[in-house]
This record gives C-alpha cells, sequence and structure tokens, in this order.
C-alpha cells in the first residue's frame, strides 16, 4: 500500500508561481512513475506532468508546458510540481499519483494511488 500526501496549494494572481510536493510513504514508489493530475469544477481529471523513477523520462500536458517542471526525489520518495506563470484556467485540484509501472501513461485509469488533492486558485 502506498499512501500519498500533497501539500503547497493556496491562492495566488495570475502570473504568479506555486510549488506543490507530494510525499509517499508506505511501499516504496522510487522505482515507479509518479504523476500529477488536476481536475476543474465540472471536469475530468487531466493529466498534468509525470516522470519516471530517474527523472529521465518526463511528459507534460500542452497546456503547461514550458510553464510547470516536475522533479522527484527519490530518497523522499517525493515529487515537486513547480508551477510559474500560473493561469486563471490552472485553477483545480491538484492530485499527485503513482502506479507500478515504469511506464508515463497519461489516463487516470492506469493509476493505483492517489492523494487527497491539494487546491490552487488563481485569481485573474
Amino acid at each position: 500500500q502506498v499512501h500519498l500526501v500533497e501539500s503547497g496549494g493556496g491562492l495566488v494572481q495570475a502570473g504568479g508561481s506555486l510549488r506543490l510536493s507530494c510525499v509517499a510513504s508506505g511501499r516504496t514508489v522510487s522505482a515507479y512513475v509518479m504523476a500529477w493530475f488536476r481536475q476543474a469544477p465540472g471536469k475530468e481529471r487531466e493529466f498534468v506532468a509525470a516522470a519516471t523513477w530517474s527523472s529521465g523520462d518526463v511528459q507534460y500536458a500542452d497546456s503547461v508546458k514550458g510553464r510547470f517542471t516536475i522533479s522527484r526525489d527519490n530518497a523522499k520518495m517525493s515529487v515537486d510540481l513547480q508551477m510559474n506563470s500560473l493561469k486563471p484556467e490552472d485553477t483545480a485540484v491538484y492530485y499527485c499519483a503513482t502506479d507500478q509501472s515504469t511506464v508515463i501513461f497519461t489516463t487516470p485509469h492506469e493509476y493505483d494511488y492517489w492523494g487527497q488533492g491539494t487546491r490552487v486558485t488563481v485569481s485573474s
């Protein structure tokens, strides 16, 4: 079993930055993909970014490329999401997720473990 806890959400003005963190506990996740998803009110959960264990392979949603950076610290079993140049459309609850795979998937149903989410609100 893996337990994920996110932190770092909050309210920020458009153009600002936030850094989200996710710490895993329980079974080691160092070998597996860790990802961030988000869900805005009334919308489906969508992929944001993911990284393989070595961060040698990372993927981003087109909507966040060039603005968001995912990084992980395997010794701490954590993954961060640095979000810059935030836009009102980035407003959502952000979730950390991991699966027992070394391949990056971008669909939520592929992921076995989820955090409780952290809310990000970007004001215009």
